[in-house]
């Protein structure tokens, strides 16, 4: 008889330790000095996306753009301990058909933070801005191959949408 008191003790262990894990984690408003930090996760997500050479802002015009007299971006920060494992970034988009949305730009954990449910604290905070800020929706894009953000979005029962081309215009 003594299994059960046993099972409930690595039970409850195992849930505190998750807990501290989740409450050693903070999710703030970016501020500004946090941009190099911010730019230096940029630059991970860039690498994890093939494409490490196409991150070509500065950090002046990123915190000017951020933090200046008048941002087009604001974000959230996973912190612990004072270091920043994470970040979401999104700025307000206007929709004809659908009017003020979310923007979701981008989304990132450090790789060796993954599996701490950071990105779920992260875009769960997202939703609750864009909620407050009574925005109509979230939209982003996710490069197809990327089946780890693909299955994380559809845990939110996210739609995916196949018709659209993403087109750019470079100057």
């Amino acid at each position: 008889m003594m299994i059960i008191p046993i099972l409930f003790f690595i039970l409850a262990t195992c849930k505190n330790s998750y807990n501290n894990i989740m409450s050693a984690i903070k999710i703030r408003r970016a501020e500004k000095e946090d941009c190099p930090r911010l730019l230096a996760l940029i630059k991970g997500l860039a690498l994890y996306e093939k494409a490490p050479e196409e991150v070509t802002v500065t950090l002046s015009h990123f915190e000017e753009s951020g933090f200046g007299n008048n941002p087009v971006w604001w974000a959230f920060v996973a912190e612990e301990e004072g270091t920043i494992h994470g970040f979401a970034l999104y700025y307000i988009r206007y929709s004809t058909w659908k009017g003020q949305r979310m923007y979701l730009e981008d989304i990132y954990v450090d790789p060796q933070m993954r599996g701490k449910k950071i990105g779920a604290q992260l875009f769960e905070r997202l939703i609750v801005e864009a909620k407050e800020r009574k925005l109509q929706g979230m939209v982003w894009q996710v490069l197809d191959w990327n089946e780890p953000a693909i299955n994380f979005y559809k845990k939110y029962n996210a739609t995916f949408d196949n018709e659209w081309v993403n087109c750019a215009i470079a100057f």
